[in-house]
């Protein structure tokens, strides 16, 4: 068993005890290839509760600030996450985010790059759509509601793969990415709305 398969079974066991988790649109799981999961952020178990209900190791990016200390750090490294500047525009970050998807990795984003408890597509980062046209991978939208309290209900919506193609053969712009970000950032938000269980 990897590290991460096992720390995933030690938190599953522990989190299905706190909370109730239900999962909403399994089948529209891809089961293979590259993948970016995009998922709206309102708590910092967020990632981990995506973690826990997704077949497959996801790579997340996380906040530059959760590798201050050593031992977070390597735990967090060992289970595949690196770093991300939120304020500033990280070479290494693009970088790195493109070898997990060259090697049909799975990739965890959070478009709004930080937690936020209303809706407006102005959060949304251009680097999620850069992202994901340079690398042409599928994007994969999530929604997560729930309230984190001790023993409630934590529902996980997985939506449909969204569509990128129509920029695949075209010369893209920092307006075109923007747009792509927003485009999956509405998409998140829209999962629960569409019915899409």
């Amino acid at each position: 068993m990897s590290f991460y398969n096992f720390i995933k079974a030690i938190a599953t066991a522990v989190f299905k005890i706190i909370y109730r988790i239900n999962v909403y649109g399994k089948g529209n799981i891809p089961k293979q290839g590259n993948l970016i999961i995009c998922s709206n952020h309102i708590h910092n178990f967020d990632p981990i509760i995506i973690a826990l209900v997704y077949p497959r190791q996801i790579s997340w990016m996380a906040k530059k600030q959760l590798f201050k200390y050593k031992i977070p750090a390597f735990f967090l490294s060992k289970l595949g996450a690196f770093p991300v500047d939120r304020d500033e525009a990280d070479l290494s970050t693009f970088k790195k985010s493109l070898n997990v998807l060259k090697n049909h990795g799975v990739l965890g984003i959070f478009p709004e790059g930080t937690r936020v408890k209303t809706i407006d597509l102005e959060n949304a980062k251009p680097g999620v759509g850069l992202i994901a046209l340079r690398s042409k991978a599928n994007v994969l939208p999530v929604f997560i509601e729930g309230n984190y309290k001790p023993f409630s209900r934590i529902n996980v919506y997985f939506g449909g793969i969204i569509d990128l193609s129509q920029y695949h053969d075209k010369r893209v712009s920092k307006e075109d990415y923007l747009l792509v970000s927003k485009d999956i950032l509405k998409s998140i938000y829209s999962i629960k709305q569409r019915g899409e269980k």
